[in-house]
């Protein structure tokens, strides 16, 4: 039994090590392509330290809201990891399972923080039409960026418990069969 348990842990170990790397790059491409606004990366690279906080921020918050999703599916794995070999149907679908959260789960996050960023941009600007956010943080204004940071993670402490709840509703629930209460 121990040595069934230490092997599925170390199987779910080697999951989240390629799953981290995956999602690291993933998410930072993802939101490199969903700012048509200005070369987020050429900034970067030029040594903006507001995009480059912003951008950090936007892989940790999406990365939260992605732990979340996978949370329900990665229970399903392990439960799958350690039925006797004869279902491996089980381990299959539950690989499934685990892609189709994680994509699941990324959607919602590259949504969420798009929507926030373009949804705050353009309140601020209604309020002043000079404050347009994505200029000023492409000209290194770091107070622009601390505020497009909070923004992000408010926005991921919101969605991040929905993420969980439907990922959580997507998982198949086992058949325990019918209780009979009464004659």
């Amino acid at each position: 039994m121990f040595t069934t348990r230490f092997m599925v842990s170390l199987a779910e170990l080697a999951l989240m090590i390629f799953s981290s790397g995956l999602i690291i790059v993933l998410i930072y491409r993802l939101f490199i392509r969903a700012n048509p606004d200005f070369n987020m990366e050429g900034a970067i690279k030029d040594g903006n330290v507001a995009v480059g906080i912003l951008m950090g921020t936007i892989m940790v918050s999406a990365a939260l809201m992605l732990a979340k999703g996978l949370s329900a599916s990665v229970a399903v794995f392990r439960l799958a990891m350690a039925t006797p070999l004869e279902s491996n149907s089980l381990l299959w679908q539950a690989v499934m399972l685990v892609a189709g959260h994680l994509i699941l789960s990324l959607a919602i996050a590259v949504l969420t923080i798009s929507v926030t960023l373009r949804m705050f941009g353009k309140m601020s600007r209604r309020i002043n039409p000079e404050m347009h956010m994505g200029k000023h943080l492409e000209n290194g204004n770091m107070a622009v960026g601390i505020l497009l940071t909070a923004a992000v993670f408010i926005a991921t402490m919101y969605v991040g418990d929905g993420v969980s709840a439907v990922t959580k509703a997507l998982v198949p629930q086992p058949k325990i069969g019918t209780i009979r209460i009464m004659k």
